[in-house]
């Protein structure tokens, strides 16, 4: 089922009202919970006008979610499902035994151990590659072979960027379906689709969501055989997210708009301030004119997003004491809520991948991920001096 809902100009207008009208039996400006897992049917296969028949196949709750997504990430479907990975996992099933994928080789720790010891069992080939190279990106293609794509721009943790149209562009040479991950960049500040990807990815859980209060993921694309594919396995796996946790997505992304802009903005003077400091080697935000992608991230981006990585001097004993004396960054996994957080990658959310590819990513002892909220800002810089001032 497409997204019939009216859509907007502004992305603001479209976060508060796309596919989302008014009850028409209550007149209820909120999009009602529907916790319903059956609908009545008028007779044997006529449905109410809702068409709806089983909460596991379609549920208005969701569905409203569903639509106001594509409208913001310009779709023309979109598919909820219960995590980031679920997504994932549901876009894998489009495969069979013996397809190959083309993958960054920086990515989610979650979604590279998934790929690694769970698809790769069903027969799926993959090769990971520096994305970033398109010479090298285009010789990793096996003709006839390479089915998907499978892309994170900005990567994590690393903040390295693919040049999506680029990259686009050699992978429908071959046939193969883009994947974009835009879990970093949030449709407010990144729209992959615009640049030719097929299919975009988020975990909901991050900035969609904003409050570190629900897990969901999303699938969105505006081709019809890749949307009736996915629709069939999101029925037949069975990956739904409940209904009490779509309002909840539902309800964040009124505010999407905002608060995105408020973690740019805190982002940008932590980046500035981290870089002159002299207890820290190097920072990694695209926003900083030292970022080696900067000029594609002003290209491609609307903005340049709340998510830094950088590098202290000394070793894990140093990291350490830094992450052990922040005060107002909670020191946890996950991204993307209000609230900052902070967090060791190659300890925490990357301990998952192999301890030669995170050499090789660069992914040391005194990496640290940053993920800015929306605190005021002298609040912040105060707790990381404060943390610093501890090395």
């Amino acid at each position: 089922m497409t997204n019939q809902q009216t859509t907007f100009k502004n992305f603001g207008t479209d976060a508060i009202h796309a596919g989302q009208k008014p009850d028409p039996h209550s007149g209820a400006l909120i999009t009602p919970i529907s916790m319903s897992s059956t609908f009545a049917q008028k007779s044997p296969g006529k449905l109410y006008p809702g068409a709806y028949e089983y909460s596991r196949t379609s549920n208005p709750t969701r569905k409203a979610l569903e639509d106001c997504l594509a409208a913001l990430e310009g779709a023309k479907y979109g598919l909820m499902f219960s995590s980031g990975l679920g997504a994932t996992a549901t876009m894998l099933h489009t495969l069979k035994a013996g397809d190959h994928v083309v993958a960054c080789d920086d990515m989610y720790g979650g979604t590279q151990r998934y790929f690694r010891t769970i698809a790769a069992k069903f027969g799926i080939e993959f090769t990971f590659v520096d994305t970033t190279d398109l010479e090298a990106y285009e010789k990793a293609f096996v003709e006839n072979k390479t089915k998907l794509v499978w892309i994170e721009t900005p990567t994590n943790p690393t903040l390295k960027l693919t040049d999506i149209e680029g990259a686009c562009k050699i992978a429908h040479k071959f046939n193969a379906r883009v994947v974009v991950d835009n879990t970093f960049m949030s449709p407010y500040f990144q729209r992959p689709l615009a640049l030719g990807a097929d299919i975009v990815v988020h975990s909901c859980t991050k900035y969609i969501g904003g409050h570190s209060d629900s897990v969901m993921g999303t699938l969105l694309t505006s081709n019809d055989e890749i949307y009736n594919e996915l629709k069939y396995l999101q029925n037949s796996v069975g990956m739904i997210p409940s209904p009490f946790d779509s309002f909840l997505i539902l309800r964040s992304l009124k505010t999407l708009h905002v608060r995105m802009q408020r973690h740019e903005e805190n982002a940008k003077t932590i980046a500035a301030f981290l870089e002159k400091h002299d207890k820290v080697e190097k920072v990694i935000y695209p926003g900083l004119e030292s970022h080696p992608h900067h000029e594609l991230a002003k290209k491609q981006m609307k903005g340049f997003g709340g998510m830094i990585t950088f590098f202290v001097k000394g070793g894990l004993d140093e990291a350490r004491t830094f992450l052990e004396n922040v005060k107002v960054f909670a020191l946890a996994e996950s991204l993307g809520g209000v609230e900052s957080l902070v967090e060791h990658p190659a300890i925490m959310t990357h301990a998952s991948v192999p301890k030669d590819v995170r050499e090789k990513l660069n992914i040391s002892d005194t990496l640290i991920r940053l993920s800015v909220g929306i605190e005021n800002i002298e609040d912040l810089l105060g707790d990381l001096e404060n943390a610093l001032s501890k090395m």
